[in-house]
């Protein structure tokens, strides 16, 4: 018997939860596949939020003959033959196929070139779908010829919607009578991932009694704990792991971060990924505390993407223990967040004039750079003047870390402004 996820996966844009700002009645990606000239697509989102079913949608809808690769067990050779198959195609109908690559983000450089002259010149329109963020994973030339449409987490009203449809719609679960006197669990335990809620929902369903179940958080709590495994099937933790490891990192523990970092290996996580995390870990955490952080994580990840496995382990432990062990520190994260508010909130401030670029006369006959002080012609390198526009030029951007480091940086700044 089909999943649960497969019995009720919809077939049209009415019946798809979720996305609302994707394929509402009037929103952008829905009006361009029922306009019938859809371009190359990449849709980017987390696990179970629709993207392989909204693939089958637009496919459904278009009428275009249709591939699928999945990019974990395809290669070159692949690619190429239905590329053929696609000139073929063309021949007897002006439709160009949709090429869908499931996980495009595990395709290699080589595999990525190999459908750029195909995209480019409308042999096929490619569909790619992946987890992780295309500016890193698929190569530029490619992403230039896509749009990218980001998908989100499901809410709890979508959440309420696949459940009500699943114990109502399903012929299997219609057979059980459900009396769901709580939800806060199976929202939880989903985490806006369809397709695990649907694997619970058939989980519970399994342990009915006289075809009758009564759903509570504890009740959800206690059957996952004894069926993890169940639960777990297809590698659905991912999210959770990851998690796991970066607060551990975040949280100085050495120990449970080299644990978690097992766990990932083990699972046969992609390496690049986790180094990747490593470098956002060490500006966002450790940041100006301990700045040979994301040196380190930057060579790190510059190292397991030449050295591959088994060995890129090692480099990893190394580089998540260092870490881990460090000292602490967001400022650099709060100090840009609280910028980017300031932007948001102020607009396009004048910048003063004295700081202003002045390549031509004309710009000089208007105070353009006029009165600016080099900061090296004076003691110390440093002379106090405006750098901020007027309206702001009292705000603090940069609040200094509780660390040995930024306490340096502090005392150093300090002394500039008492000279």
């Amino acid at each position: 018997m089909k999943p649960l996820a497969e019995r009720l996966r919809p077939k049209n844009f009415d019946d798809y939860v979720g996305q609302e700002h994707l394929v509402g009645k009037d929103a952008p990606l829905r009006k361009i596949v029922e306009s019938g000239n859809i371009p190359s697509i990449i849709l980017w989102g987390p696990p179970g939020v629709g993207k392989t079913t909204l693939v089958h949608i637009i496919a459904n809808l278009s009428k275009k003959d249709f591939y699928n690769l999945s990019a974990i067990n395809s290669g070159v050779k692949d690619v190429r033959e239905v590329i053929e198959k696609a000139k073929k195609s063309n021949l007897f109908s002006k439709s160009n196929p949709i090429l869908f690559i499931d996980e495009i983000h595990r395709f290699s450089k080589s595999q990525q070139d190999s459908l750029l002259g195909s995209v480019e010149d409308g042999t096929l329109t490619l569909i790619g779908a992946t987890t992780e963020n295309p500016s890193f994973e698929v190569i530029s030339p490619l992403l230039s010829r896509c749009q990218i449409y980001i998908l989100k987490h499901l809410e709890e009203k979508d959440l309420d919607k696949l459940i009500d449809r699943a114990i109502n719609e399903d012929d299997e679960l219609k057979k059980i009578k459900f009396s769901i006197k709580e939800r806060d669990a199976l929202y939880r335990f989903s985490g806006g991932d369809a397709r695990k809620l649907y694997n619970i929902l058939e989980l519970l369903s399994s342990t009915a009694i006289n075809n009758e179940i009564t759903i509570t958080n504890q009740f959800v709590v206690d059957k996952l704990q004894e069926n993890i495994n169940i639960y777990d099937k297809s590698g659905e933790q991912h999210y959770d792991i990851i998690s796991a490891f970066i607060k551990s990192v975040r949280g100085s523990n050495p120990d449970a971060a080299v644990y978690w970092l097992a766990r990932m290996l083990d699972a046969g996580e992609d390496i690049k990924f986790i180094a990747r995390r490593l470098i956002i870990l060490a500006s966002e955490d450790i940041g100006l505390a301990n700045p040979n952080a994301l040196l380190l994580a930057n060579a790190c990840f510059d190292a397991v993407s030449k050295i591959g496995m088994p060995e890129a382990r090692i480099i990893l432990s190394e580089t998540t223990i260092y870490l881990a062990t460090s000292p602490k520190s967001n400022s650099a994260y709060l100090a840009i967040d609280k910028a980017l508010a300031l932007v948001k909130e102020t607009g396009n401030l004048p910048v003063p004039l004295h700081l202003r670029n002045a390549p031509t006369q004309l710009m000089k006959n208007l105070n353009y750079g006029k009165d600016y002080k080099y900061p090296h012609d004076f003691p110390n390198n440093f002379t106090e003047q405006q750098y901020l526009p007027d309206k702001i030029n009292s705000e603090t951007i940069y609040e200094a870390g509780q660390n040995r480091k930024e306490k340096a940086i502090l005392d150093y700044l300090n002394f500039l402004k008492n000279i």
